[in-house]
């Protein structure tokens, strides 16, 4: 039985008269989809139910954060009894402390850490801090990659991969978007070219790991230790948006799966067990720079918010001691094989990007390592897949460049109900 959307559409028609768009966060709005968005009512586990009553295998997990699924007991209780305490304080607590050193303590490349509000809060302090660092200016990323909305990393490649960066909003002076190159994922010719062209002025490279946001897409061999080796030999600070993959990748974040440690660390999504909340880290010696130790300045009303850093301390807790990681891959593998088989008993053509719990289906026949390989899938074929995936019961991420999150709450029940609605997607696929 199909589901049905008549409260989630009037609410979105109501939403639309004072929210630009509808949304707080533009793919909520479900333009890539054709669709009208879906408005939640209540969380459970893998679940979410909506305001008509319908609920759903929730394979967004509020776009990663919920690792451990919707109100774990061990996170719900531990922001129950921060706030027996109080909200917010603009004032230094114990639990900072707390949190700071388990941070420390798992990601490898991390001697301290300042807390902020969001993950572009995170990368946004961070590329302050290396320019400040450094003297330099300029900053590198990769076609792709997203690190938030600040000025300087909403930039596009523009006909070629080492070209200055072009603004992809208005609002962006093209003044800004000059500071920022922008090279190929999984292409170290690029950086080396940029670095030749540039050899004083780069201040830091920054790149996800494994980028989540043109979809998933796994680093090639050698590609990450090629990035530390030029960075350093230029005296450029590498920088890993760890935002995704801090804590979902493993408890050390990529950087321990790969071996490769950064400069500097940015991190956000589960570090707030659901709440808002980034961080960055890295060197002493380059945190040292900071304010109000040092010169370059950052601030945060409310950072280090004790009900944020309450959820976060309990989650991360919970990962350290239960180390779900090897279930959470086996999970995702066993998803991906099915997805592959049920497009392939369909006739649809798809390539399934999977690392530990994160996957996404591209809707192409060809490998997808980087930006452009992405873009070649079919946003109409995942569109129709999509919508019927949502009737179906299964909550997707409303856009082809997404990841799935899997969460330690998902059962195989779960898991043969995504299969289930992905068979009769893909049939439904394959009548386009």
């Amino acid at each position: 039985m199909s589901y049905t959307f008549e409260k989630s559409k009037a609410a979105f028609a109501r939403a639309q008269e004072v929210i630009p768009g509808g949304v707080n966060s533009p793919v909520r709005a479900f333009k890539a989809v054709g669709e009208a968005p879906v408005f939640v009512k209540h969380g459970e586990g893998a679940h979410i139910t909506d305001i008509d009553g319908q609920t759903y295998v929730d394979m967004v997990c509020s776009w990663g954060p919920l690792i451990l699924g919707h109100r774990h007991p061990a996170v719900v209780a531990a922001i129950q009894e921060a706030l027996e305490h109080g909200t917010t304080f603009g004032m230094p607590t114990e639990l900072e402390i707390e949190m700071a050193a388990l941070i420390c303590e798992l990601i490898p490349s991390v001697e301290m850490v300042r807390m902020v509000s969001s993950g572009t809060e995170a990368t946004m302090s961070a590329l302050r801090l290396a320019r400040g660092y450094t003297g330099r200016d300029l900053i590198v990323k990769f076609e792709g990659c997203y690190h938030g909305h600040a000025d300087h990393l909403l930039i596009n490649a523009g006909s070629g991969a080492m070209t200055f960066g072009v603004p992809s909003s208005p609002g962006v002076p093209a003044d800004v978007a000059k500071e920022t190159l922008v090279a190929k994922y999984n292409d170290l010719a690029s950086v080396r070219a940029l670095f030749e062209e540039h050899p004083a002025e780069i201040a830091a490279v920054i790149v996800e790991p494994i980028p989540g946001n043109m979809g998933l897409i796994m680093p090639e061999e050698g590609f990450l230790e090629g990035l530390r080796e030029i960075t350093s030999e230029y005296g450029a600070v590498l920088i890993f948006d760890e935002v995704i993959s801090g804590f979902r990748a493993s408890a050390g974040g990529a950087q321990k799966v790969f071996g490769v440690m950064p400069d500097l660390t940015c991190l956000g999504k589960i570090i707030g067990g659901g709440l808002p909340v980034g961080a960055f880290g890295g060197k002493r010696e380059i945190m040292a720079h900071l304010s109000p130790s040092g010169p370059v300045y950052q601030a945060g009303t409310l950072s280090g918010n004790p009900l944020a850093m309450s959820a976060g301390f309990a989650a991360l807790s919970v990962l350290k001691n239960e180390q779900p990681y090897d279930a959470l891959a086996a999970k995702g593998a066993a998803l991906a094989d099915g997805l592959r088989a049920l497009a392939e008993k369909h006739g649809v053509a798809v390539t399934v990007n999977q690392f530990g719990s994160l996957l996404t289906v591209f809707f192409t026949d060809r490998p997808v390592h980087c930006y452009a390989d992405a873009t070649t899938s079919d946003t109409a074929k995942f569109a129709t897949f999509f919508s019927t995936m949502l009737a179906n019961g299964v909550h997707l991420p409303p856009s082809q460049f997404e990841c799935w999150f899997l969460s330690t709450a998902h059962s195989q029940e779960d898991l043969d109900k995504v299969l289930a609605a992905a068979d009769l997607a893909f049939a439904e696929v394959s009548k386009l």
